[in-house]
């Protein structure tokens, strides 16, 4: 069945004929699969136009998308005014590249699909803003590397969303590992006690915007989702770059070497497959998963690789859902010659992520919280209102006020601020596009390693 409908909140809707004025960036939105897709329009920018043409196979999946975005047009404060113009014939992907009636796509849904997705889009001139991952499978990153290459001829932007870089423990852990009385030189570290460590915990059943998240089916199939070492540990591995070697270009070709890699599963019984997912069944494609009529979900890796000489681990853990107060969590270790860098999103820190400063051993703790408290200027210069609570003679903790603390989902609206920026520049940071091939190479070339085990 074909369908295209249009629906509004706002007093005044654009039509889909009218031309973009001046630098307007249009939106059109392609197969929006996961609730990632929706976030990018929790805000309203200037710069974007309230015109948005959505291009989806029918289904739940943009019918998902859709709810949440009407629930940001009619919520008491701040509302949005979206006008979705929606258009789900099998021929969608066909009809979007014929009417080209944006200039930017967004991609947040199934992974299988997305890199053949991104090389249509940039061969047809457009940009692309693309939810993690870009690729994987090895086969993806070949193709990832020409649709850059295909971008650069038609002069358009190719760039992920790595919210992660925005939030502040991560963005304070990368700004003490620049201040060489703090942190002292960066540690090589070994493959059994890597210098960098990121571990992240997820959860399948949450809430998003104050309401349970129903994942679609195809989420716990690793041949269209992806698995965990592909997926969440591109966060991971993004950060280990953006922190340690900030706007170095890293050649995967040279700078990158793995050493490890591994992958496990999570079960589901079928009672909890129905809770997230509101099916009854398993679908047909998931049967090869199936054992004993619980499913399990190749969710969880890890990666151990050497990074311009640094030793490096990332893992990634996907349990059913949090403890009562809790969330997805992450852990990190940046381990310089004067102090480790940690962060910790446990009960104890109300699962907020919380960064503390560890003074190296043999160091005398008065002296260094003198060589402390004078760095600290130059970090709030920047982050204003930062300041430190000595815990132990050689462990400090940063304190950071509320303000800073926006949450997850308001990330998603300062990453597409900054690709607006850098639409508006015309160009992308020049380390952005190999440093995005490197992360991408680092994920599909572990999962293959891990599969030979």
């Amino acid at each position: 069945m074909i369908g295209i409908f249009l629906w509004s909140a706002s007093c005044a809707p654009k039509t889909g004929s009218e031309a973009p004025s001046g630098d307007e960036v249009r939106l059109i939105m392609l197969d929006p699969g996961h609730f990632h897709a929706a976030l990018v329009q929790k805000t309203s920018y200037p710069q974007v136009g309230n015109e948005v043409h959505v291009y989806a196979p029918e289904g739940e999946d943009v019918a998902e998308y859709l709810k949440k975005i009407r629930a940001y047009n009619t919520r008491a404060e701040s509302p949005t005014q979206w006008n979705e113009t929606v258009y789900t014939g099998a021929d969608y992907q066909e009809k979007m590249l014929k009417e080209k009636k944006g200039n930017v796509v967004v991609l947040a849904g199934n992974n299988g699909r997305k890199t053949g997705y991104i090389r249509h889009a940039v061969s047809a001139g457009l940009h692309v803003l693309a939810d993690k991952p870009m690729a994987i499978r090895t086969a993806d990153f070949e193709q990832l590397k020409e649709c850059f290459e295909i971008a650069g001829r038609n002069h358009v932007l190719l760039y992920d969303i790595m919210t992660e870089r925005f939030e502040i423990a991560t963005m304070l852990q990368r700004a003490f590992s620049r201040l060489p009385a703090v942190y002292g030189e960066q540690l090589p570290g070994t493959p059994d006690d890597p210098a960098i460590t990121k571990e992240s915990v997820h959860h399948f059943f949450k809430t998003v915007s104050g309401n349970p998240l129903i994942r679609p089916a195809w989420f716990f199939d690793t041949e269209q989702q992806g698995e965990g070492i592909v997926d969440v540990t591109t966060h991971l591995i993004d950060l280990v770059q953006w922190a340690c070697f900030p706007e170095q270009i890293i050649r995967y070709e040279t700078d990158i070497e793995l050493l490890d890699a591994n992958r496990w599963t999570t079960a589901l019984s079928p009672a909890l497959f129905k809770e997230v997912t509101g099916r009854d069944t398993y679908p047909d494609y998931l049967r090869k998963d199936v054992r004993n009529d619980t499913l399990h979900v190749s969710a969880n890796g890890d990666i151990t690789y050497r990074i311009k000489g640094i030793h490096a681990k990332v893992s990634v853990i996907w349990n059913y859902t949090y403890p009562e107060g809790g969330g997805d969590t992450h852990y990190s270790v940046m381990k310089g010659s004067r102090a480790h860098l940690i962060i910790e999103q446990g009960k104890e820190q109300n699962y907020r992520p919380v960064l503390s400063i560890r003074m190296a051993p043999g160091m005398d703790p008065e002296a260094y919280e003198k060589d402390l408290l004078n760095s600290l200027t130059g970090i709030t210069e920047q982050y204003p209102g930062v300041s430190l609570h000595r815990l132990k003679d050689d462990l400090w903790q940063v304190v950071v006020p509320e303000h800073y603390h926006n949450g997850h989902e308001a990330h998603f609206g300062q990453v597409m601020e900054n690709f607006l920026s850098f639409l508006k520049e015309g160009a992308l940071p020049e380390w952005e596009v190999p440093n995005m091939l490197a992360k991408y190479y680092v994920t599909t070339h572990a999962l293959e390693l891990a599969g030979k085990k």
